[in-house]
Order: C-alpha cells, then structure tokens, then sequence
C-alpha cells in the first residue's frame, strides 16, 4: 500500500507545528490559534507557553478535572461532540446519520472473532474531537487493556460534512485499536481514529506505535496492563476521533447526538 496524500499532507503540516519558532513568531501563532479556534484556556497555561504549536495542541490541565469515582460510573474520555450513538444492529454502527458501517471491518483481522461476537448487537459511542477541543484522552472506566493494535491508513477529515460524505470512513483511516475489559470483566473496545494535519495517535504505555509514519501494521499483548478511570493515556496532534464499542447491556447510556461533552463528565452507567 502506497502512502496515501492525506498522509503526506499531514505530515508537512506536522513539521510545521513541531516546530520550535523564535518566541516571537512562535506566540503570534498560538494566540492566532487560539483567537481563531475560540479555544478555552482557562484550565491551562497561557498561549505564550508554550514552544510549538504541537504543544499546545497537546496541552496538559493546569489543575486535574474532578469526576466520579464510582466503580460503575463511565465519564467522557475527552472533551468532544457526540456525533452519532446507539445500538450495534448485529455487526453496523453508524458512521452518522443515514451511514452505516460493519464494525468488524473496523477493528480489523487482528481481532479475534470471538471478541467481535462480543459487542454484537453492543452499542456504540462517537466522540470527535474539534480543532478547539483539548486534545487528551482519558480512561473512560477502571479497565485492562489487553491488546493494541495499529492500523495504518488514510487521513481523512473527520469532520461532520466529511462524515456525510465518504463511506466508510472509519475503515479507511489510520487507527489504533484497544481491547479491554472492564473491571466486571465485560469487553470493550476504545479506537482512535487518525485524522489530517499531524496524524499522530500517541498511547502513553505502547511508545512502539508510531502512527502516520509506516504502512505495516503492528499487534501488541499485554497480561498485566490496568488503568485507572481517569489516567491520562495519549493525545492527538490535531482534532480526530474515538469510538467506543461496548459489549452487549454493558451500559446504560446518558447522552444524546449532538450533545458536547467534556472529559470527567459521567455518561454512562455499568449495568
């Protein structure tokens, strides 16, 4: 498989905003950024902190957020927009309104297929990440990851007109895949889905992907790897999105589409 332009493209721009620019032209872009973007910045250092604009897309709270510490609470992993949510029909979650896809492409040939019948007829979650938003992900629940596996792809936007337009977007696009279970034992699955400008996916406990930068895929096992609701676990350089696919009556959801949510946000009930 050839590198896609979306790839390309992504990478020039990534070069770009890892940059380390003189001070002064370094903090004309991020205030540009942030002015341009409406970024809130009251949890975090001002714009002029920071040396790269990568930096300041990955940009850490000042103060940690609060949230539940029920064990069968599930917060927002991320500050984004819910752009579709619902039951898994069998094996087709929604893409967005009136797009379906098979959620078995999606997760890919090294996901074992008794795994995949778990979140049958499951339910899903889409949480997109706007350029404005902050850029970290959270565990969403007490979780053990046991697998991780990266899927090199496209770079398509993300965004909802691109949404609406491309079929099967998700399946295209570069993706890191997470199979975990809950502390009650029920299976889940967290997909970061890569996006144009940077295209970097970086997983805190996995430095071994390196997204956008190969086209070979890579599978990662793990026996012994917990994390706790909240532990910070990556970033996107860029807005992107993830998707939660959640075993059969694992949850009670408490959220609706078009709904903006902020990470430590409870949303979800283990049931």
């Amino acid at each position: 498989m050839k590198q896609h332009f979306t790839s390309a493209l992504s990478q020039g721009f990534g070069r770009f905003a890892s940059k380390h620019h003189n001070p002064k032209f370094q903090n004309f872009i991020n205030n540009t950024y942030v002015r341009m973007m409406g970024l809130d910045m009251s949890e975090f250092k001002s714009p002029d902190s920071y040396e790269s604009l990568n930096e300041l897309f990955t940009r850490h709270f000042v103060t940690m957020r609060t949230f539940s510490t029920q064990t069968n609470e599930v917060i927002s992993p991320c500050d984004s927009l819910i752009t579709e949510w619902g039951m898994i029909e069998e094996t087709r979650a929604l893409q967005i309104k009136g797009m379906s896809y098979d959620v078995n492409a999606f997760l890919g040939e090294d996901i074992n297929e008794v795994s995949k019948e778990a979140i049958r007829d499951g339910s899903y979650v889409n949480f997109y990440l706007s350029p404005r938003d902050y850029h970290r992900y959270h565990a969403p629940l007490d979780m053990q990851v046991i697998k991780a596996v990266h899927i090199p792809g496209k770079l398509y936007p993300v965004n909802i007109p691109t949404l609406k337009n491309k079929v099967d977007l998700f399946i295209e696009n570069e993706r890191v895949v997470l199979e975990c279970l809950s502390h009650e034992g029920k299976r889940f699955f967290l997909v970061l889905v890569g996006a144009l400008n940077v295209g970097k996916m970086e997983v805190a406990f996995e430095p071994k992907i390196q997204t956008n930068t190969t086209l070979i895929p890579s599978v990662y096992e793990y026996e012994n790897l917990h994390l706790a609701k909240g532990d910070d676990f990556g970033c996107f350089k860029m807005g992107s999105t993830i998707i939660m696919l959640c075993e059969k009556e694992m949850c009670e959801w408490n959220i609706k589409t078009g709904e903006s949510v902020r990470f430590g946000q409870t949303i979800a009930r283990i049931v």
